[in-house]
């Protein structure tokens, strides 16, 4: 973005092009989600008609094995193929690559130091896009072969026997879930009282129990103290002295901003206590020429919004139109099975007053299209100003409510009405055409707020 505008741009690069986002984190994960999805829906085969074998008695899942090592393997060829489609990009664009760690020497400058020495470059803008790495509890250090963080799971050969998820945030949440499709015995330690406590809590809900009807173990309450090895076993201690021995531990308790060591104080970048960068709503620091994107900011981590405070650093630093950032119309996806998505305001705002909105939410079990799939487990949740009808807010919980939520934040975004939502046509019969008819539904309700009492 920045060379489109005209600008001369250097990129200092640590870890390799595309950071953790396509490394380590997002490209990978939803990489080994995507093959658990096609495992989920084998498994729900049956109660479509199909059978395995000549004589049609087979369960079809019985007879797929999951080969991890080959499933590995296509997950970090791709994330490295990422990797160079990003570094084509970067190339076709004029932008310099600098193979380094990079330091700012004041807010003017920046150091990186390479494996041929340091050189200075000199800057009238810097933007600090650092990231974040795993959080490891003092009592549970990763060895990187049966105490894993989530970065360190692609080099598993074979399925974990029995694997104890400590963390039931989005991250957490989500390897759960594609691990236990893909046939592993999970435990999911939770120290909250459900699973995704920053969810809406109706979706939450739903998901945890799909984990206990498939035979998941959720430990609600539970806070693990210490995760020791023995031999092939892991055994994680809990708070209250309960033991849970398994064959691998995924840690998933949040992550740590990459901000130490880099001159940010120094040079006049403020820092929260969690050690994020200060960033206002158009990516500025506290220090003159300085912007911050990402992770690092600690403003949403998600992919999009980092992407999103990027584009806007550059817009603004370099002298082009630029919206500040809304965080109220950022959609965001929980990638379990099924998937939540989410938009705009939330049942917590709504609850707590900061929100004055109405809201219906619509099962899937009664949509036509989830009964010929075999759905049974979601809901749509649509809220909306009660004069105006204008929708300001949604949650999906369905199979591919990522690509399903993409209306609602459209809504959203545009101050679209329940009115106006509900008189688009949708195919029939899809999963889509809930969102209309919960739209529809709201009618009646934002109406009967006009209505003189």
């Amino acid at each position: 973005m920045g060379s489109r505008l005209g600008g001369d741009i250097t990129l200092v690069d640590t870890d390799g092009l595309g950071g953790s986002a396509v490394l380590t984190d997002c490209v990978p994960s939803k990489t080994l989600i995507a093959t658990a999805e096609v495992m989920s829906e084998v498994k729900g085969s049956a109660e479509l008609g199909l059978r395995f074998g000549p004589t049609g008695q087979g369960r079809v899942e019985s007879n797929v094995q999951v080969d991890l090592a080959a499933v590995n393997h296509r997950v970090l060829s791709l994330a490295r193929a990422q990797s160079e489609d990003v570094g084509a990009s970067l190339a076709r664009e004029g932008v310099r690559v600098i193979h380094g760690r990079g330091r700012l020497d004041g807010p003017e400058r920046v150091v990186a130091s390479t494996d041929d020495g340091e050189e200075s470059l000199a800057a009238d803008v810097i933007l600090v896009s650092t990231g974040a790495h795993a959080r490891v509890l003092p009592e549970a250090v990763p060895d990187g072969e049966r105490i894993l963080t989530w970065t360190q799971v692609y080099g598993l050969s074979q399925l974990p026997e029995r694997l104890i998820v400590v963390g039931s945030g989005v991250t957490g949440a989500e390897f759960a879930s594609a691990y236990d499709a893909l046939g592993v015995d999970v435990v999911l330690v939770s120290s909250r009282d459900r699973v995704l406590p920053g969810e809406d809590a109706d979706a939450a809900q739903v998901l945890e129990d799909v984990f206990t009807r498939r035979g998941m173990t959720v430990m609600s309450r539970s806070r693990a103290q210490s995760v020791s090895r023995d031999k092939d076993q892991v055994i994680v201690t809990l708070t209250d002295g309960r033991t849970i021995i398994g064959s691998h531990c995924l840690l998933a308790v949040g992550s740590i901003p990459n901000t130490a060591d880099l001159g940010l104080a120094e040079a006049g970048v403020e820092l929260d206590e969690g050690g994020y960068v200060k960033v206002d709503r158009v990516s500025r620091t506290t220090a003159r020429g300085v912007y911050a994107a990402g992770d690092c900011t600690g403003v949403l981590l998600l992919a999009s919004v980092a992407a999103m405070q990027g584009r806007i650093a550059m817009w603004h630093s370099l002298g082009d139109a630029v919206a500040p950032l809304n965080l109220s119309n950022v959609s965001s996806n929980v990638f379990t099975s099924p998937e939540i998505a989410t938009v705009g305001a939330t049942q917590a705002d709504v609850d707590g007053g900061e929100v004055r909105a109405i809201s219906v939410t619509l099962p899937l079990k009664g949509n036509p299209r989830a009964k010929m799939q075999g759905i049974r487990d979601g809901f749509v949740k649509l809220f909306c100003l009660p004069a105006t009808g204008i929708v300001v807010g949604g949650v999906v919980v369905a199979p591919r409510a990522s690509e399903l939520i993409h209306p609602l934040a459209i809504a959203v975004a545009e101050r679209i009405t329940v009115d106006q939502l509900a008189g688009s046509f949708t195919v029939y019969p899809s999963l889509s055409g809930s969102l209309a008819e919960s739209a529809r539904r709201l009618h009646g309700h934002h109406v009967a707020q006009l209505s003189p009492s």
